[in-house]
C-alpha cells in the first residue's frame, strides 16, 4: 500500500467527506420499456425523493465468528470483498503506529512468497488487494473476477496474506522510513501541525489522541514480534466483518466468507472503545511563517449510533458541510472573500468523534475570523435553519443518495461500516426516511443539543501579526487570498 494511502487519517476524512456514510442509498430501480417510457420534467420531480430498491442484504455469522453481510449483484462478473477489524490505532496501547505498521505489512510477505511475488499474483489473476487502518478499524480488501478459475486463486492468495503474513525485516525497515520520511514532511505542513495538536487536546489520555502513523518517537522500536502479536489478536476471525458484493450465489458466498474465516487467527472481538472525557476549551496556537493562519474549530461529536445522526448530517450540511451555499461558505467567502473554503463536519466513530470547522485565511485577518466563524455557530445553534435552507438540503440529497451506491464498490463499503458499527440491515433505508421526516425544529434541538459555542477547542497555526478589522460583508468581496501549500 502506498504511503499516501497509509497515511489518509481521520482528519482527511472528516474534512473531505464528514459523516460520509450518512449520504447513502440504494439504486434506483425503477425501469422503463417501449411507448411507456416517458420523461419527466425536474419540476414534476420537485420534492420527491427517486425511486429507489432496498438492497437485499444477507448476514450470518461464521464458525469462527465473523460477521458476515452480503448484496448478490450478478450486473458484472466479478465481486468484491473486504475485511474490516476493530484493529485501528484506538488499539494501539501505548505504542503508537502499531496498528498501521501491522496493516501496511499485511502483503509485504507469506511463506515462500515475497512482496513483489504476492504483487504480481494478484495482477496476473486481474485481481486487486487494498488495505488500510484509521483511528477505529483496518481495512483489507480483494476485486476479483466471479469466475471459478480467477476467483479461487485470488482468494486463496488473499487468505494467505491476511492469515499468514510473515512481516519480513527488510520491508519492515523500509516502511518504517517511509513513516519517519512522512514525520518530517509533516513539519513543513502547518494545517498537519495544527491536527496533530487538536486531537491531542481534544481526547488527552483517550486512545483517539494520538495520530494514527505514529510518531517519530514511537515507530523505530516497534517489533517484528510486537507485528506478530497485535496481527494474532487484532486481525482474529471473531473480531472481523466480511462484506461481499457481487457476482455470487449465496452457497459461493458462503463458501467464500468460511474459507477467510478460517484462514484468520482464531480469536473473539477486543472491546469497544471507552468514551473520552470532555476536553478543556480555549485557544492554542502554533507560530509558523507563511502569509496564511489555518484555523481548527473543534468539540466532541457523536458516536456512530446516536440516534440524532440523521439530523446532525442534515443540519451540518446546511452549516458547512455541503459546499457552496452553506452558512459558512456564504458569509466567510462569498460574502468577505477571507478564504477559499471552509467546511465543517462531524466523524462519528465507535466512540464520540470530533466536530470540526477547518479553513486558512489571511494570517492578519484570523482572529477577526475566528470571532467570525464562531459567532455564525452561536447564531445557527440559536435559530437554527430556515424552512427554504432545510428544503433544499433535502432536496440535494435526494438526487445525490441514489449514487453512493452506483457500484458493487460502494455497495460493500456500505456493508462493511454497517457490520462494523452493528447498524441495522435496513439503515440505508432507514437514513433517507428520517432525514426527509425531519424539521427546521428538530434540526435546530438535535444541533443545540449536542454543540456547545462555549465548548470549542481552537487551533491555529500561522505567524504573529498585527490584526485588521474585518472587511464588512457584500456581494462583491474583496480578492480572496492567495493559496498556499496544504
Amino acid at each position: 500500500m502506498k504511503t499516501e494511502q497509509r497515511r489518509l487519517g481521520l482528519l482527511g476524512l472528516i474534512l473531505s467527506s464528514a459523516l460520509v456514510l450518512g449520504a447513502c442509498a440504494n439504486l434506483s430501480d425503477s425501469t422503463v420499456t417501449g411507448d411507456a417510457a416517458k420523461l419527466q420534467s425536474l419540476a414534476a420531480l420537485d420534492g420527491k425523493a427517486p425511486m429507489r430498491r432496498t438492497l437485499d442484504i444477507q448476514t450470518w455469522q461464521t464458525a469462527q465468528g465473523a460477521k458476515v453481510l452480503f448484496v448478490e449483484a450478478h450486473e458484472l462478473p466479478m465481486f468484491d470483498l473486504r475485511l474490516t477489524f476493530a484493529a485501528g490505532s484506538s488499539q494501539d496501547g501505548d505504542v503508537p503506529g502499531l496498528a498501521t505498521l501491522t496493516n501496511a505489512m499485511l502483503n509485504e510477505g507469506v511463506p515462500g512468497k515475497d512482496v513483489g511475488a504476492i504483487a504480481a499474483g494478484f495482477e496476473g489473476l486481474g485481481a486487486e488487494f487494498g488495505n488500510g487502518a484509521y483511528r477505529d478499524m483496518a481495512v483489507a480488501s480483494l476485486r476479483s473476477l466471479s469466475a471459478q478459475e480467477q476467483r479461487e486463486p485470488a482468494l486463496a492468495l488473499f487468505a494467505e496474506v491476511m492469515g499468514k503474513p510473515t512481516f519480513p525485516a527488510d520491508s519492515l525497515a523500509r516502511i518504517k522510513n517511509q513513516l519517519l520520511a512522512g514525520f518530517e514532511f509533516q513539519k513543513q505542513n502547518p494545517g498537519k501541525l495544527a491536527s496533530l495538536e487538536l486531537f491531542e487536546r481534544l481526547y488527552g489520555q483517550h486512545p483517539y489522541a494520538h495520530p494514527s502513523d505514529g510518531t517519530a518517537q514511537s515507530i523505530p522500536a516497534i517489533s517484528r514480534q510486537q507485528l506478530q502479536a497485535f496481527h494474532a489478536r487484532a486481525y482474529a476471525a471473531g473480531n472481523a466483518v466480511i462484506a461481499l458484493v457481487g457476482d455470487l450465489s449465496r452457497s459461493e458466498a458462503e463458501a467464500i466468507a468460511n474459507q477467510v474465516s478460517a484462514a484468520l487467527p482464531q480469536g473473539p472481538a477486543l472491546a469497544k472503545i471507552a468514551q473520552p472525557q470532555a476536553p478543556k476549551p480555549g485557544v492554542s496556537h502554533i507560530e509558523y511563517p507563511s502569509n496564511q493562519t489555518h484555523l481548527m474549530i473543534a468539540q466532541l461529536g457523536i458516536d456512530r449510533r446516536d440516534p440524532d445522526y440523521a439530523a446532525l448530517y442534515l443540519g451540518n450540511q446546511i452549516f458547512g458541510g455541503g459546499g457552496f451555499g452553506t452558512r459558512l461558505m456564504s458569509e466567510v467567502r462569498e460574502k468577505r472573500g477571507l478564504t477559499y473554503g471552509v467546511y465543517s463536519g462531524f466523524s462519528a466513530m465507535q466512540a464520540r468523534g470530533p466536530f470540526m470547522i477547518n479553513l486558512q485565511t489571511r494570517a492578519e485577518l484570523s482572529a477577526g475570523t475566528l470571532t467570525l466563524v464562531k459567532q455564525l455557530l452561536a447564531d445557527y445553534l440559536r435559530d437554527g435553519p430556515t424552512q427554504q435552507e432545510l428544503d433544499n438540503a433535502k432536496r440535494e440529497l435526494a438526487g445525490s443518495f441514489p449514487l453512493s451506491t452506483a457500484s458493487n464498490a460502494a455497495i460493500v463499503g456500505q456493508l462493511a461500516s454497517m457490520g462494523f458499527y452493528d447498524l441495522p440491515l435496513s439503515y440505508l433505508d432507514d437514513f433517507m426516511r428520517d432525514v426527509q421526516s425531519l424539521s427546521t425544529e428538530q434540526v435546530k434541538a438535535a444541533m443545540a443539543k449536542h454543540l456547545d459555542p462555549e465548548a470549542l477547542v481552537v487551533v491555529t497555526a500561522g505567524p504573529t501579526v498585527a490584526q485588521k478589522e474585518l472587511p464588512p460583508p457584500t456581494d462583491r468581496p474583496a480578492e480572496l487570498p492567495s493559496a498556499v501549500p496544504h
